[in-house]
């Protein structure tokens, strides 16, 4: 089964290289690796030490980001690398300043396995949640090296757990430890003979809970909202700004911001056409009276976790088709009552705050404008459910803690 892996594996590149004429994003995906080996070289001596994490993009990243933090002040002697798989998670991330060295991980061959860890030798690798690649967890293994899963999920359907996933299996003795977000998944694993299992949870609360700390002021939109009651929309989706543009239209005496998730040209264009009120972009606000507009387009990216600590109410995006539901912690983390789509059933802490009533389900227009109106107007509705949705956030941190306690013993 590994020899096929790694034949579909050949087989997946060639056809990537291809796609790459057609689709810019694929082409990042592609041309991206070209320089990876080069920059270690450039980057990485023999004589440095090394700690090695592995994200599939920008959601894995923030998982990891907390135990990185922690990670370099444990261990300030060494570098940090991060590789992301994705290039949304690259091209969004590759100036963190949390690590000295990111570049996207090479395609799982194993002459890329084995070369990248000769370049990098790193003495601990983090992978998060959910990337198993199986020559470069065998590598890691061959080097004896010290590896770890952080806010990991196991499912049933996976390979691991089918008759035919054994090459797979043997991949997952490159960890030392396992640390899962849920019991569910350490029974997988305890089901398949791994017994180095820890049930630590999602660090994503950890990391959601420092932003708390940080200043988040943004002095524009203060100075747009001007006390008023505030609803943002945060990540949206086009199948979703035609439910909620309605309300938005309908409304009365409440501000509206909308962050949508692509910040194309001609996607703001037709996003703000579909406005009635009175509408200023993010891009076109200098020298404007913000006081007098009604919505808040923001043709940006990097400043939506600031602007939830201004909502009253959230909308979050994602829901409403495939690509996956949003980031529902960060506002949740400022205590904001939040509405997504029915399209959220992959996603546990979405499951579990809607069953506790923090974040709000809707399948269609109606039901969109009834909550959205219901938490607009309602202040002690909407207060209830704001104070469920920051206490869910408080009570599930810790994660970050158990691993790096775990990691010392």
């Amino acid at each position: 089964m590994l020899f096929l892996y790694n034949l579909l594996t050949y087989v997946a590149m060639g056809a990537l290289k291809i796609i790459a004429l057609f689709s810019p994003k694929i082409k990042l995906f592609v041309n991206g690796r070209k320089p990876v080996f080069e920059i270690l070289k450039q980057k990485i001596s023999p004589n440095d030490k090394v700690i090695w994490f592995h994200a599939a993009s920008l959601g894995e990243f923030e998982q990891g980001l907390p135990v990185m933090e922690r990670i370099r002040e444990r261990h300030p002697q060494h570098k940090i690398l991060l590789t992301f798989f994705s290039p949304s998670g690259y091209e969004v991330r590759k100036n963190t300043p949390a690590a000295d060295v990111v570049v996207y991980l090479p395609m799982d061959t194993k002459a890329n396995a084995e070369r990248f860890m000769e370049l990098a030798h790193p003495d601990m690798v983090f992978f998060i949640k959910y990337e198993f690649w199986p020559n470069y967890l065998n590598a890691v293994r061959k080097r004896n090296t010290e590896a770890y899963l952080i806010s990991g999920l196991f499912r049933e359907k996976q390979v691991f757990f089918k008759w035919y996933g054994g090459f797979y299996r043997e991949a997952l003795k490159a960890f030392r430890h396992f640390f899962v977000q849920y019991e569910n998944s350490k029974q997988l694993l305890h089901n398949i003979g791994f017994t180095n299992v820890t049930v630590s949870g999602d660090t994503r609360y950890d990391r959601v809970s420092k932003i708390l700390e940080r200043n988040n002021s943004l002095p524009f939109i203060e100075q747009f909202i001007n006390g008023k009651t505030s609803l943002v929309f945060g990540s949206s989706w086009p199948k979703g700004e035609a439910m909620f543009t309605g309300f938005i239209n309908k409304s009365e005496d409440i501000k509206c911001i909308i962050a949508p998730h692509t910040v194309g040209e001609s996607h703001i264009a037709e996003l703000k056409s579909s406005i009635t009120k009175k509408t200023v972009l993010f891009s076109e606000m200098e020298g404007k009276d913000l006081l007098a507009y009604d919505v808040f387009i923001v043709d940006t990216i990097g400043i939506l976790g600031k602007i939830y600590s201004y909502a009253d109410a959230a909308y979050v995006g994602g829901g409403f088709g495939s690509a996956g539901l949003h980031n529902i912690l960060e506002p949740a983390a400022f205590g904001v009552p939040i509405v997504i789509g029915p399209n959220h059933e992959r996603f546990p802490e979405a499951v579990a705050l809607v069953n506790l009533g923090g974040c709000l389900v809707v399948h269609n227009r109606e039901e969109m404008e009834n909550t959205l109106t219901k938490l607009a107007y309602d202040a002690a509705y909407r207060a209830e459910c704001g104070h469920i949705a920051g206490t869910f956030v408080h009570m599930n941190r810790g994660a970050v803690d158990t691993i790096m306690n775990k990691i010392a013993q």
